[in-house]
């Protein structure tokens, strides 16, 4: 089987397990719930759950304890894209090639799909409990928790668009400095989540997660500097979305900090340091590596 198969296999996989947990389109909150499930179910790439998944699996995972917390994290991925293409933030229409959920269901109902979509992951990762059956489980879902509660919170993803926020309008003004640490916590932030927690719930030692942070950690930064090349190189047939919303919003990227050149350049080497640490550990997961690598060449 080639790459591209095992991967629409196992993106199929991930959508099944999104698929279970979503609420119910029911009741006097049906509206919300509606844009909730639209906004999760345009699509796209599925990485941080299959990260999860892939991560939990490389360190002799078996079970379903994974599955709460892979829906929950996509949720808060979602989330942070609804918010994200807002008026008051990006101000995208555009969304995997649909219409954002703002333009759908209005500005108000994105923001309530945004909050309930994040409320509900948490919901949706407190049913992984619910597989524990002794106390070192119960432990391991604990600790997966408060990563899962930290990485999304001021002290990660949130800590990080404020950042990104507050650089717009800055210029030149903005330091590589700056731009990392928005990188790290707006993106690599929900990128280490998923990895640690794959890991944690497999029952990997604190080394071997700490490894697995500073992987995600790569990946993340890597992932970051090709959205941001893309943004400047792509389009809205490839990439389902309006490109040039950088320039737009006169955003410092890592592409006009460093150039393209360059910005492809240190992609490459995260990558490929991440793939070091993979390759690293006594069971390794080819795809997992074939996964990362494809960041590299991805075209949306």
């Amino acid at each position: 089987m080639s790459f591209n198969e095992k991967l629409e296999d196992k993106v199929n996989q991930v959508e099944r397990i999104i698929g279970k947990y979503l609420p119910e389109e029911k009741g006097y909150q049906k509206t919300v719930i509606q844009a909730m499930n639209y906004s999760v179910l345009a699509g796209g790439k599925r990485l941080r759950p299959m990260l999860m998944q892939e991560t939990y699996h490389m360190f002799q995972g078996a079970g379903e304890v994974a599955e709460p917390f892979m829906a929950a994290i996509e949720m808060v991925h979602t989330y942070s894209l609804v918010h994200d293409d807002l008026p008051c933030m990006d101000n995208d229409e555009y969304r995997r090639g649909r219409k954002t959920t703002h333009v759908v269901y209005g500005e108000g109902m994105a923001v309530l799909a945004g909050d309930g979509l994040l409320n509900f992951a948490f919901e949706t990762a407190m049913k992984a409990f619910s597989y524990a059956n002794e106390k070192e489980e119960f432990d391991r879902i604990a600790q997966a928790l408060s990563i899962f509660a930290a990485k999304a919170g001021i002290y990660g993803m949130i800590g990080g668009q404020t950042a990104d926020i507050e650089a717009e309008g800055m210029g030149s003004g903005v330091t590589k400095e700056q731009l990392l640490f928005i990188h790290e916590h707006k993106t690599a932030a929900l990128i280490q989540s998923a990895m640690m927690i794959g890991a944690i719930l497999a029952g990997a030692s604190k080394e071997e997660i700490a490894k697995i942070e500073k992987c995600a950690y790569n990946i993340g930064i890597a992932f970051q500097i090709q959205d941001d090349i893309l943004d400047v190189t792509g389009s809205l047939k490839t990439l389902g979305k309006q490109t040039g919303s950088d320039e737009k919003n006169k955003k410092i990227t890592y592409v006009t900090l460093k150039g393209i050149e360059q910005a492809m350049k240190d992609m490459e080497n995260l990558s490929v340091d991440a793939i070091e640490i993979l390759s690293s550990f006594k069971d390794r997961n080819e795809f997992l590596e074939d996964l990362v690598r494809r960041l590299i060449t991805r075209e949306k």
